[in-house]
């Protein structure tokens, strides 16, 4: 028994720059997909942003594996999205051995 709860729904997006119509560019988000996940929290804490404090909290996301390259494994440039709330992926490792589910290290960054 792996006690895996692959209960929450994500949506994994990508970015991507798409044109300003000034001559330059604005971010953009890609639906790749849709993953079933495990979101677990970790300890929070609150930084200041540029005209906001932001509260930061770590997460740690469990989804399942997918071979490297394949376009629903989650990158460190991806996010994934819970309805309102956006998960930035800060890094993507191996959860087990066998490779059967990846863990991504995650922020959430909600204005306070």
């Amino acid at each position: 028994m792996n006690g895996v709860r692959l209960s929450r729904k994500l949506v994994l997006e990508a970015p991507q720059n798409v044109a300003d119509g000034a001559g330059g560019f604005a971010r953009a988000w890609a639906v790749l997909g849709t993953l079933w996940g495990e979101v677990s929290p970790g300890a929070g804490r609150e930084m200041a942003g540029v005209e906001v404090v932001l509260a930061s909290v770590p997460y740690k996301i469990t989804v399942r594996g997918a071979a490297v390259g394949a376009v629903r494994r989650p990158k460190p440039e991806h996010r994934l999205r819970d309805g309102a709330r956006v998960f930035t992926i800060l890094a993507v490792t191996e959860h087990d051995q066998d490779a059967r589910y990846l863990t991504c290290f995650a922020r959430e960054e909600v204005p306070t």
